[in-house]
């Protein structure tokens, strides 16, 4: 349950056809079409449930790809060095699950912090990161603190009315200049809507239309705000990647990463 906030799992895909709904329509790119806005938010007991399996779970899904989940896990963290996250600044991983990709990020930054709900999954974390502190209650990440935040594949899993508060919440978190990084499914991309809809732990995904991402990083008070598209290419054309940043503009990525800035 890599990156959970009611759960969730970080993935990616990669794949070379798009299409374009009509800005503004009323088609919900959900995962599974049983799921209403106004359900409940997901417990942290079902994706417990994952803790041990979620792994293996979480490699088949990604097959297609030809990758197995660390080569998504050092993806994000080459977007972040990217970007120019400060290595010897605090950071915080948010639903960080069983931390594949926090365990990736612990590698290069001096200073991360996890947060996740599931406290099954945090068990697993701080097994394999020691060195890092990890959070189950959200009051207990300090204010104003962490100049860099991650929240990977979370926002799909909270329920629509939520999402802003997360986002307003985290802002808090945030010393004035950092900033937010939020990494999701591109459902733009029909493969990965495909991917989600096969994926066991992501029955309760509601996908996120790139543009919504953007405007609620925007209206939870981030400013200068960045929308790229992202993972273009599978395994078998790894010699093109390359040239991914420069296709940030073209919504063909299976995924999207949305950065913020918190003022001053």
């Amino acid at each position: 349950m890599e990156s959970v906030v009611h759960g969730a799992g970080r993935r990616g895909g990669a794949v070379l056809t798009v299409c374009y709904p009509v800005r503004g329509s009323s088609h919900l790119p959900k995962a599974r079409r049983d799921m209403t806005t106004e359900g409940p938010a997901e417990t942290p007991q079902k994706f417990d449930e994952y803790v041990q399996s979620y792994t293996d779970l979480h490699a088949k899904n990604l097959a297609a790809s030809g990758e197995k989940p660390e080569y998504f896990a050092q993806y994000k963290l080459e977007c972040l060095k990217r970007f120019g996250a400060p290595q010897g600044e605090a950071l915080l991983d948010y639903g960080c699950g069983i931390g594949n990709v926090t365990s990736c990020l612990a590698t290069h930054f001096e200073t991360v912090h996890g947060y996740d709900p599931s406290t099954q999954s945090l068990d697993v974390a701080r097994s394999r990161m020691p060195k890092a502190t990890f959070h189950s209650d959200p009051g207990s990440l300090p204010e104003n603190h962490f100049t860099t935040a991650v929240i990977s594949g979370v926002l799909h899993h909270v329920p629509r009315p939520e999402r802003l508060g997360l986002l307003a919440g985290l802002c808090s978190k945030l010393k004035p200049g950092g900033r937010l990084f939020v990494f999701e499914h591109n459902p733009l991309n029909p493969l990965t809507q495909r991917m989600v809809k096969l994926c066991e732990f992501d029955d309760d995904a509601d996908l996120l239309w790139p543009w919504d991402v953007r405007n609620l990083v925007r209206r939870s008070g981030f400013a200068n705000v960045r929308l790229d598209y992202i993972v273009f290419f599978p395994k078998q054309l790894a010699s093109l990647r390359p040239f991914e940043p420069r296709l940030r503009w073209l919504p063909a990525g299976a995924q999207t990463l949305t950065i913020g800035t918190k003022g001053s």
